[in-house]
């Protein structure tokens, strides 16, 4: 269904089907959608402020740009979910990172990397000023000292 710049807000939308729907600018504030089947909607530019997705079906959804604040998504089916430059609030966030996966059909956006999940051990490895990071051994200190020209006093 074409659903663009509908206004769901506070709506009880509980195990409600929005599949494949064009839900582009929808306004769910507030609105209730426990175990609704959004899998394969388009939910770019929605606000979702304080929305209730506990166990919703979100796979293969659209939601760039997104706003989720202070929403609740316990539960949610968010294989292959497209979250480019959503706004999700850190703790909703670190929660989806646990189970994260797949890859949108429709934009091609990692999950993972959408919501912007990293591997802790990934970034310490990445940052050459941590002390937990991958270190330089004395031999290879030592041969660069000696390529180094001698100046004289």
């Amino acid at each position: 269904m074409d659903l663009r710049r509908s206004n769901f807000t506070s709506a009880d939308a509980r195990d409600c089907s929005f599949k494949n729907s064009k839900l582009v600018g929808a306004y769910f504030i507030k609105t209730v959608l426990a175990r609704a089947d959004m899998q394969g909607a388009d939910l770019s530019d929605v606000l979702m402020d304080r929305a209730v997705l506990v166990n919703a079906n979100l796979k293969n959804t659209i939601l760039a740009r997104a706003v989720l604040t202070r929403s609740d998504l316990t539960g949610a089916k968010i294989q292959g979910a497209d979250f480019t430059n959503a706004l999700v609030d850190r703790t909703q966030q670190l929660a989806l990172c646990r189970y994260a996966e797949g890859q949108n059909p429709v934009t091609g956006a990692d999950t993972r990397k959408s919501l912007g999940c990293g591997s802790k051990r990934a970034f310490k490895a990445s940052s050459p000023s941590n002390p937990d990071g991958p270190q330089v051994n004395e031999a290879e200190k030592d041969a660069f000292r000696s390529s180094m020209p001698a100046y004289r006093d």
